[in-house]
């Protein structure tokens, strides 16, 4: 019985052995390949790679992975100031827009108000349901002044855009309505 436990011990060790090996050639081949490569050329790289990389993926696949790589991938970045940038750079403006963001920034736009006509809803319904918890998790971090101004700003946004299209009485009953949940 113990021969038998020593073989398959062997059996691991050597398994480990070559994979760590098949390890060390891929950074070889990495280094070799990007080791002289800008940083403007790997992030193109990086980009064209990306569609093939992900190609035959599934959604849990894609999620897993990115539960494994974004505590890395995050480390020292503020999203606070990362995240409207990246906005900005997917939308067309500011920083990052290419000479093929409009098109970006007409899809965008589309998607934002449920495709007008094209059956579109992923965008309302996703802001919808992630834009509370946005909140939970980073309105705590702000300072109390900036809290305050945020808060002010979209209560007054949420309301104006939440009537939009309602009569005097159906403005006065949502406003009530909101009255209510606020102060309860």
């Amino acid at each position: 019985m113990s021969q038998r436990r020593e073989e398959e011990n062997i059996g691991q060790h050597e398994a480990t052995r070559k994979e760590e090996d098949k390890m060390s050639g891929m950074d070889e081949m990495m280094e070799a390949m990007i080791g002289n490569m800008s940083k403007e050329e790997r992030q193109d790289m990086m980009g064209a790679m990306m569609e093939k990389f992900f190609a035959d993926m599934t959604v849990k696949d894609k999620q897993k992975m990115m539960e494994q790589m974004m505590p890395k991938m995050m480390e020292g970045i503020n999203m606070m100031e990362m995240m409207p940038r990246m906005m900005m750079g997917m939308m067309g403006g500011g920083q990052g827009g290419s000479e093929d963001s409009g098109g970006m920034m007409r899809m965008m736009s589309q998607m934002m108000v449920g495709g007008q006509g094209m059956g579109m809803t992923m965008m309302p319904n996703m802001m919808t349901q992630m834009m509370p918890h946005c909140i939970d998790v980073m309105l705590p971090s702000l300072p109390k002044e900036e809290r305050v101004d945020f808060v002010l700003n979209m209560i007054t946004t949420l309301m104006e855009q939440g009537s939009v299209g309602m009569s005097e009485e159906e403005r006065s009953e949502f406003m009530a309505r909101v009255l209510e949940k606020v102060t309860s």
